[in-house]
């Protein structure tokens, strides 16, 4: 008997997939952060393409596109973990994204490669950095482990996450020189 093709599924940035069986779920990352969370054992998981940490004030909630900041994709997370009966910490959890796709605009080019902590964090320019620091920041707060991460840099990625083996693939993009204007 042969095995059912993986049903594809592509996220957007703000989009959002829980589920399992043969279901492959990919997305394309610049600045924005993808966290994917998989449970051995109920062979189970989900993935996020988030692109912004937070909200910010004054901004008005979008139904359609309830993923779009890392603090409200959380709570998409824990949703699906209630309705499953499961725990954060059950999970193996791995994060992409990040990139810096224009270096030479940010004042501190080098800011990815540095690390983000403390001040650094509070005054870091890079969009991509603040994802990064966002998505570890909630994902401890909740109870979850990182097991895998490929975040920071320079370039884009294109993400894979297969639910039946819990595997993340990633291919990296070059990042755009300055002035040339993403197709």
């Amino acid at each position: 008997m042969s095995e059912l093709a993986p049903k594809e599924i592509h996220l957007a940035a703000g989009e959002f997939f829980f589920g399992s069986g043969p279901v492959r779920v990919h997305t394309v990352l610049g600045t924005c952060v993808a966290i994917a969370i998989w449970h051995p054992i109920q062979r189970i998981g989900g993935m996020c393409h988030f692109l912004l940490p937070a909200r910010g004030a004054g901004r008005a909630a979008d139904a359609t596109l309830p993923g779009l900041y890392a603090e409200e994709v959380m709570a998409l997370f824990a949703a699906a973990l209630r309705a499953t009966h499961t725990l954060p910490n059950e999970y193996v959890v791995k994060i992409a994204g990040g990139g810096q796709m224009f270096p030479e605009s940010l004042p501190h080019s080098d800011c990815p490669t540095r690390g983000c902590d403390g001040a650094r964090r509070a005054n870091c320019l890079s969009v991509g950095c603040q994802n990064i620091c966002a998505a570890r920041h909630l994902l401890k707060a909740a109870g979850y482990v990182i097991a895998a991460e490929n975040v920071g840099g320079q370039g884009s990625r294109r993400v894979v996450f297969d639910l039946r083996s819990g595997d993340l693939w990633l291919k990296r993009g070059a990042a755009m020189p300055d002035g040339q204007a993403a197709a």
